[in-house]
């Protein structure tokens, strides 16, 4: 059984990758196609291993992938995947697209549909002039057709959350199995160590809607460490106007990382991801998450057990949260069993018996349609 591992992009590290990452402990001996690799940006596990480039990459480095996201379905498209039985694409964006032969089994890890083409279309194209506008809203129109037209091809969906499943049925109409992502849980431990500060860390860009942490957090009077860089910060600097309380180290390492993490009060989240690794980062730490309670966190965080979750997207909303945080207890031995069940090794574990159920499937139907 030959398999081949398909991804987006390779030039930066985030979920996807880890993803990506996995999937080759799985199956070491299967190829990776991608439009672009980077490995100076990659984890080790993505270095010196065998990588096939799309004739978008040619022999420049590419640093800004997402200029080429019109090609990117005619790259996908190039690639020859004949000589595999089983194509097992990670896709957000384009990857799901190949194509394979007759027989050949596509099964799909979606991270979510295209995002810049389906819900999150608006904000996309909201700051552009008008005839950028149109021209980007044209592109999309024919994008939407074609992402369409690519999912028919995947044989079988694996949704990385409840709220993706739910967007590949709404856009798809296809069903899928929910696998979440993997989390390396063994590189977090619980902190014997309680310090009075609630956390951040992240990219610090728009929609995860760090600026209603920084306002709560603000009014309330309590401490806030925020770990991270973007094009947020000086607008959440803006926010914090010199608050004492509120502390910005911009990016550290992963140890200065584990420790703040590993030591606070709670881990703040106030925005919606399609998953998010980060809460069960904190969750394995014994540390409480305290998340806007819609998308990702909906899988991976247990109201009042684990978390706090709060409605609206709001600093009132917020705050209320914090307060009713305060005044409850949390086990810290509790929370992380609940961080164990999305470990990396229970993730292989799950890919392996699906593939291998697909597999057997596949090769009885077969049998029965010989006989």
């Amino acid at each position: 059984m030959k398999i081949a591992i398909v991804h987006d992009w390779l030039t930066n590290m985030g979920g996807a990758e880890q993803v990506v990452i996995n999937f080759k402990k799985i199956y070491p001996d299967a190829p990776i196609y991608t439009t672009f690799y980077n490995p100076e940006k990659l984890d080790d596990e993505l270095k010196n291993i065998d990588v096939r480039t799309s004739c978008l990459q040619k022999k420049k480095m590419i640093t800004n992938h997402k200029k080429y996201f019109p090609l990117m379905p005619m790259a996908f498209e190039k690639f020859n995947l004949n000589e595999y039985d089983i194509v097992l694409s990670s896709s957000s964006s384009c990857a799901k697209g190949v194509l394979t032969k007759p027989g050949s089994i596509h099964i799909c890890y979606c991270h979510t549909p295209m995002r810049y083409a389906w819900e999150k279309r608006d904000e996309y194209t909201q700051n552009m002039g008008r005839l950028k506008k149109k021209l980007v809203e044209i592109l999309l129109h024919y994008m939407r057709i074609w992402d369409l037209t690519s999912a028919s091809r995947v044989d079988y969906f694996i949704a990385n959350s409840t709220e993706v499943q739910k967007r590949i049925m709404k856009h798809y109409k296809i069903e899928s199995v929910i696998i979440n992502p993997p989390v390396r849980c063994s590189l977090f431990n619980i902190s014997e160590t309680d310090k009075d500060y609630y956390f951040i860390v992240s990219r610090l860009i728009g929609y995860k809607r760090f600026d209603i942490a920084v306002k709560a957090c603000k009014e309330l009077g309590r401490k806030l460490v925020i770990i991270g860089d973007g094009v947020e910060r000086k607008n959440l600097e803006k926010i914090a106007d010199g608050d004492e309380n509120i502390t910005f180290l911009g990016r550290q390492s992963d140890d200065v990382v584990k420790k703040y993490m590993s030591e606070c009060k709670a881990l703040l989240f106030p925005g919606e991801e399609d998953f998010g690794i980060v809460p069960v980062e904190a969750q394995a730490c014994g540390r409480p998450v305290i998340a806007y309670g819609k998308g990702g966190v909906l899988d991976s965080v247990i109201d009042g057990k684990t978390g706090v979750f709060f409605s609206e997207q709001s600093v009132n909303s917020l705050k209320e949260a914090i307060l009713k945080f305060e005044k409850m207890k949390f086990n810290k031995n509790q929370i992380r069993e609940n961080a164990l069940r999305f470990d990396e090794k229970v993730f292989q574990e799950k890919i392996k018996n699906f593939i291998d159920e697909v597999r057997k499937n596949n090769d009885n139907t077969t049998n029965q349609k010989e006989n």
